[in-house]
């Protein structure tokens, strides 16, 4: 770890996380001190820069420091975020526009706060009717609305840079994870399957009014209807979007919403040893990854890695805690790009 410049090596327990859905990337490391000595540069607000071998996993700033001592023992805790920090915990200037574009964003909102690396991976033009920003929004709030008015999303690569974009359902799967009764080619610690209905609904009906505009009258009986086949009993649920520009908007909405509900519904839980896969890559959110599970039933399924965590420390050995989800269900527009 690189704190202000300077290398910090041997820690005692670290854990870094990366996760596609969460807005700030944290991480948190500790590190005995038996010179009573605390580094001249750890400081809180710090520039950080995270690496594992020579390559960067996560770039932001010390939030907090620990510095404990009890009976036989005296400790340094810093833990932080990634660059989203700054997003979040900023509020964004009063702004009203109307049509203002994704770009109008980055552009009066994120670049303001210091955000200068910036890559927007969208095939589309769509733009949000009318975007306005009530006193203490904050800039992550704003580009994030921005973002899914484009059926995309949010986050910081490990570089630093800010990108808006979506996963790439169309790339190789990078690794494969086996649970075998047998144990032969097992190349997991744990892994654990959990499925839910609790979020999701048999029909989701979504009402909503679309704004006047200047070659368009405002419409006030906007309704859409949605099913989720696979909830088989009866389970409805009625939302109110009040700012839907037409039919076509609440439908995607909709769509989004039932795909939001399949995705928080299932999930799998990996444990593996190391930091890498099999091929000597790092285990980064936005792979494909292909599962073999005996004992869960799963036959080479493939699977997305919406987030993982690294963790480890001195006499522990390191390992990696993936978080997978269906393949195809987070922002399913992607799909069809």
């Amino acid at each position: 770890m690189e704190i202000a410049g300077k290398a910090h090596r041997y820690w005692t327990q670290y854990s870094i996380d990366s996760d596609l859905t969460v807005a700030a990337d944290a991480w948190q490391v500790s590190l005995g001190l038996p010179g009573g000595e605390v580094p001249p540069a750890v400081e809180p607000g710090a520039e950080v820069k995270v690496l594992v071998g020579a390559d960067v996993v996560l770039q932001g700033r010390v939030d907090d420091i620990s510095h404990s001592i009890g009976a036989g023992s005296h400790q340094l805790t810093l833990s932080g975020r990634d660059l989203a920090g700054m997003l979040l915990d900023c509020s964004a200037p009063l702004l009203t526009g109307k049509g203002m574009t994704l770009s109008d964003v980055l552009e009066n909102v994120i670049k303001p706060l210091g955000v200068s690396r910036l890559r927007v991976d969208a095939k589309g033009k769509g733009q949000i009717e009318k975007i306005s920003v009530d006193p203490g929004n904050s800039a992550w709030d704003v580009l994030t609305r921005a973002a899914a008015a484009n059926g995309l999303a949010a986050w910081f690569d490990p570089d630093g840079t800010l990108v808006v974009g979506g996963p790439d359902y169309s790339a190789p799967a990078k690794a494969k994870l086996i649970l075998r009764r047998d144990g032969k080619g097992n190349n997991v610690l744990s892994l654990a399957e959990t499925r839910s209905h609790a979020p999701r609904y048999s029909q989701l009906t979504l009402l909503g009014q679309g704004h006047r505009q200047a070659l368009t009258p405002g419409r006030h009986d906007l309704k859409h209807q949605s099913a989720d086949p696979d909830v088989r009993y009866h389970k409805p649920r009625i939302v109110v979007e009040p700012d839907a520009a037409n039919p076509a908007e609440l439908a995607a909405r909709a769509d989004k919403m039932l795909a939001d509900a399949r995705l928080a519904g299932y999930t799998l839980s990996a444990t593996v040893a190391g930091h890498r896969n099999s091929a000597g890559e790092l285990w980064t959110p936005g792979q494909r990854i292909q599962v073999e599970s005996e004992p869960h039933g799963i036959k080479g399924g493939t699977y997305f890695l919406m987030a993982r965590t690294f963790s480890g420390g001195r006499g522990q050995g390191c390992t990696t805690r993936l978080t997978l989800k269906e393949d195809g269900r987070w922002l399913p527009a992607m799909r069809k790009r």
